[in-house]
């Protein structure tokens, strides 16, 4: 397989769209278009890439404890019990 670069005209790439990216598959080629002679797309061949776990950044991580008390003091839990009440509490407060 190749990897070299070539262009076409964005009215050939119109006409031609589906031959050309059969041939850019086949060939691995990139293909340039252009417009008026400038560049303004390029279409390459996709490359297949293994998905990567999303926590693998944490793999080599080691738990050395584990939690030994609440992260929120139980007198706040109704915090997280009925968040729609507090805001509505501290809305009234800002209204005055």
């Amino acid at each position: 397989m190749s990897t070299s670069e070539w262009t076409v005209p964005a009215t050939q790439f119109r006409d031609k769209c589906l031959k050309l990216l059969d041939v850019v598959m086949a060939t691995g080629d990139t293909l340039v278009v252009t417009k008026h002679g400038r560049p303004v797309a390029a279409v390459v061949p996709f490359v297949e890439r293994p998905r990567e776990s999303v926590i693998g950044w944490a793999d080599d991580m080691v738990l050395e404890s584990d939690l030994t008390r609440s992260a929120i003091p139980s007198e706040h839990w109704h915090v997280v019990a009925d968040p729609d009440q507090i805001l509505a509490e501290v809305i009234a407060d800002e209204q005055g």
